[in-house]
């Protein structure tokens, strides 16, 4: 999906597997008998999938918000990280070393921020994510699924570190992750996510335009400013480095989403925005259904929206 920060205008939605609505008529008892495809469900605003690391954008945030100090924040990752016998391992074992908080978003360290997470006060971290739509429903007229975050005061370490880097239950919409992530480009604005520009009848006279209107403030102008940073610095020095050298400054944020118990099958995600002076700003959400890696598999397609965009 692809959305206008500014205004919410959704610029691209789309869902695959689909069919062809101009055969859906013959094709209709095969499409309703097919388990495997579920054509008809539209994933962008139904489909609920583990974001992976894309969470670590919440994870940050709630750092942020309970450390103002989080600049001095220091970690040694040495690959992976074991408590109460729940070992978390970074992608592909890689040793990150010494990192700040800058670093370790942009390797996506999931030895540091399953480590956050174990120091983040779990009742706000909750009320953050009600804050940024978990649990509600999205300003949307599309049928959509709400969005889960499960860990609260009771829950373990276990549970703790996965939800940290966005496995455990929490469970996202792409379309719910392309509005935070419009909203965090929008400084911190989120705008009515919207299709129609405009009606007209027979004779091409517009009969109706639709303007962009406010949904509300999810995080202040200065928390967007600084999650802007970080996501920059994951293009520049991290994961989403594929999208260097555009005519476009770019941002965002990769993941590997884990959703079963063979080693290896992940969702590969990117979600991130992309602006220059001429053409303006777009945010995206993108989610490859096995996948992968994010930043194999769905950063390229960032990369050819973002370059098709501001060509």
């Amino acid at each position: 999906v692809v959305i206008e920060p500014s205004t919410g205008k959704i610029l691209a939605m789309v869902s695959k597997p689909d069919f062809n609505p101009n055969t859906i008529g013959q094709e209709w008892d095969a499409i309703v008998a097919d388990n495997n495809n579920s054509v008809l469900v539209n994933r962008v605003t139904q489909g609920l999938y583990p974001p992976g690391s894309t969470f670590k954008i919440l994870t940050t945030l709630e750092l942020i918000r309970e450390n103002p100090g989080y600049t001095d924040y220091s970690y040694d990752c040495t690959g992976s990280i074991t408590m109460e016998e729940m070992e978390i391992r970074c992608y592909k074992n890689a040793v990150h070393g010494q990192e700040d908080l800058f670093k370790a978003f942009a390797k996506s360290c999931n030895s540091s921020f399953a480590s956050i997470g174990t120091s983040l006060d779990k009742e706000k971290f909750s009320a953050l994510c009600k804050e940024l739509l978990f649990h509600t429903d999205l300003p949307t007229s599309y049928p959509f699924k709400q969005s889960q975050f499960t860990l609260d005061k009771s829950s373990g370490t276990r549970e703790t570190m996965q939800t940290a880097i966005g496995q455990g239950e929490t469970l996202m919409t792409p379309m719910h992750m392309a509005l935070i992530t419009a909203a965090i480009a929008n400084n911190g604005q989120l705008m009515k996510p919207y299709v129609v520009d405009y009606t007209e009848n027979y004779k091409g006279i517009t009969v109706k335009n639709y303007t962009p209107a406010a949904y509300g403030t999810l995080i202040t102008e200065s928390e967007a400013l600084v999650l802007r940073q970080f996501m920059e610095n994951a293009v520049d020095n991290g994961t989403g480095s594929k999208l260097l050298g555009g005519n476009y400054r770019a941002g965002g944020k990769t993941g590997s989403a884990e959703y079963s118990n063979v080693k290896g099958e992940s969702h590969a995600w990117f979600t991130g925005y992309a602006s220059n002076e001429a053409a303006g700003q777009i945010a995206v959400a993108i989610i490859v259904e096995g996948g992968g890696a994010g930043s194999e598999t769905a950063v390229p397609i960032a990369r050819q929206i973002f370059d098709a965009y501001f060509q």
